[in-house]
């Protein structure tokens, strides 16, 4: 089974897009950080808590020899505290990465880390018959409306729209 550690990004737009209780339905185990939970609002915190609770989601309390082991290592200034959580856990259990944030994805990508960010999961929930293909190609549309990131991001603009192709055969 796929071991996956998630990031903040991830979460945010998994809850945006309401697909949370799909996502923990695919077949990988799910972990993150307590960091992680800190950095996401209350109320996205209280649903996450309640995955880990049903055993969906395993969230992982960085201990203080782990948090020093992070301090030594040299990680890119655009990484935050919660992400080097992310991909200094990922890198331990020998997990994926889930996450949307470039600068998470380059340094993952350097560490031989193999990583994935909403495409890959929508991909995985209709692939997995979670959603239809026409409720995934709703959830792009909406992404490249709604979030900034997205709509500021050519590449992967184009990357939305082969998507949407493939999902709409």
């Amino acid at each position: 089974m796929t071991i996956a550690v998630t990031d903040a990004c991830i979460f945010i737009e998994l809850h945006d897009l309401g697909l949370t209780e799909q996502f923990f339905e695919l077949p990988c185990e799910m972990h993150t950080t307590v960091d992680v939970v800190n950095e996401v609002l209350s109320e996205q915190a209280a649903i996450l808590h309640g995955f880990e609770r049903r055993s969906k989601l395993t969230i992982h309390s960085i201990e203080e020899d782990e948090r020093r082991e992070i301090l030594s290592l040299t990680f890119p200034k655009a990484l935050s505290e919660n992400d080097k959580t992310v991909l200094f856990t990922a890198r331990k259990l020998g997990a994926i990465v889930l996450s949307s944030d470039r600068a998470v994805r380059n340094y993952a990508k350097r560490l031989g880390i193999e990583y994935h960010g909403i495409l890959w999961i929508l991909d995985q929930l209709v692939e997995s018959e979670k959603i239809c293909a026409l409720d995934a190609v709703k959830k792009v549309e909406r992404l490249m409306t709604k979030n900034l990131f997205y709509q500021n991001n050519i590449e992967l603009i184009a990357e939305m729209r082969k998507r949407i192709k493939v999902w709409k055969k």
